[in-house]
């Protein structure tokens, strides 16, 4: 059983509770981040950091942390678990209140933080690439968010899974936004393409990191729009 963090203590993952009526619990009110760790090693921690610190911004969330903070408590979080190749999950609430929809005053946010083994691609799926469909994008306006209110993206993943596909890939008006739970590039005419970073979509960390190695190895990068038809 891993080891996770809850509230300032670390314990086994099988003994962690969290008050019925955090509103992580009641409401969806919170966010999360997911960091992966390479041989021990975090991926991008600061950028990482930065997505959800934002996304605590975002939703008027009281960081609990600073920067420094949330790092040591990653790498505690690495050393204490097993698997070499792993991923961090923090998800911070609004804290516990009595049932309003409105924002409570004098809460203490909900801090948790777990690893899980990082679900590498295996051999068979990167030579045979993974199958999709395409589904009207219907979650709401601010997907840039990580929030922990993933419904649509639950349901959009089902769907595939439904289908006998890997994932879902979402479309608003005629326009790629992203998948249930990836990020989308097009090959088209020699260029990597992907839709720009706007509200309506959560971009996810290795999107410059790609774009970067794309350029690197002199492929022609473009960020811009991307069409239903182009994607099909």
């Amino acid at each position: 059983m891993s080891t996770c963090y809850l509230n300032g203590e670390f314990l086994p993952l099988d003994e962690a509770r969290v008050p019925a009526l955090d509103r992580g619990f009641i409401f969806g009110d919170g966010v999360y981040e997911v960091v992966p760790a390479y041989g021990g090693r975090p991926f991008r921690l600061e950028e990482h950091l930065a997505r959800l610190r934002r996304s605590l911004a975002e939703v008027s969330i009281d960081d609990p942390m600073d920067v420094a903070a949330w790092a040591n408590l990653v790498r505690e979080l690495v050393d204490r678990n097993a698997p070499a190749d792993q991923c961090i999950y923090i998800q911070v609430t609004r804290g516990v209140a009595s049932r309003d929809h409105a924002f409570p005053s004098g809460t203490r946010p909900t801090v948790f933080a777990y690893s899980f083994p990082f679900p590498h691609v295996s051999d068979a799926l990167r030579s045979s690439g993974a199958a999709a469909i395409t589904l009207p994008d219907q979650r709401w306006l601010r997907a840039h968010i990580k929030s922990i209110s993933l419904l649509g993206n639950v349901l959009a993943r089902q769907a595939s899974v439904d289908a006998g596909a890997h994932e879902a890939i979402l479309v608003r008006e005629g326009w790629v936004t992203e998948a249930s739970a990836s990020n989308v590039w097009v090959v088209r005419a020699g260029r990597l393409c992907a839709p720009p970073r706007d509200n309506l979509k959560l971009e996810g960390v290795r999107m410059d990191l790609i774009g970067s190695l794309a350029g690197a190895g002199g492929v022609a990068v473009e960020r811009r729009p991307v069409a239903e038809w182009e994607l099909r």
